[in-house]
């Protein structure tokens, strides 16, 4: 029985949970690169304790958690810049992607070829955000979520998360539809 190895199976399950792992690593390097920046490296700054701590819960090892915070700090810091779409998706379900870039062009292209490619349109800024009440950290609540989303609008717009989740610029997610109130780094 060739090709039925053990090792086969394991490598193949490692390299599936260090692919998200490493997804994960990179988003919350940039938020906390982006956080460094804005508070000059003062490591008692909220924002920046706040991106830490998510960090940490998401087992980021401390050496890398110190790399973003120095890369941060430094000349090389770029220009990483926060940017947020809107737009309505399957069964009218308000939709807002909380996106970090360092070209915000590229990812605006990005963002809008993936949500016509699914049939839908990007709205104008704050078109979705009335849905939606702003929480402590930057975490959006839906007022009031919808209840009702059929089985094939359900599908299309899992499908449309699961995309927005393996875009490498994409930090977080919010919908106002019931079952789907979550964020990208849950």
């Amino acid at each position: 029985m060739s090709g039925h190895s053990k090792w086969s199976q394991i490598k193949h399950q490692k390299g599936a949970t260090d692919a998200a792992k490493s997804r994960v690593f990179a988003k919350f390097g940039q938020l906390i690169a982006l956080e460094s920046k804005k508070a000059a490296g003062n490591l008692s700054s909220p924002g920046l304790v706040t991106a830490i701590a998510r960090a940490k819960a998401a087992n980021m090892p401390k050496d890398t958690i110190e790399r973003a915070v120095a890369k941060g700090t430094s000349k090389d810091a770029g220009d990483l810049e926060q940017v947020v779409y809107e737009f309505y998706g399957p069964g009218g379900v308000a939709i807002i992607i909380d996106a970090l870039t360092d070209n915000k062009n590229r990812t605006t292209q990005e963002m809008k070829h993936l949500i016509t490619k699914n049939g839908f349109e990007l709205g104008a800024q704050g078109s979705a955000q009335w849905a939606f009440t702003k929480m402590g950290g930057g975490v959006l609540i839906p007022n009031e979520p919808l209840t009702e989303v059929s089985g094939a609008d359900e599908e299309s717009l899992g499908s449309l998360l699961s995309l927005f989740d393996e875009h490498g610029d994409v930090q977080e997610v919010y919908t106002n539809a019931r079952g789907y109130e979550r964020t990208n780094d849950e």
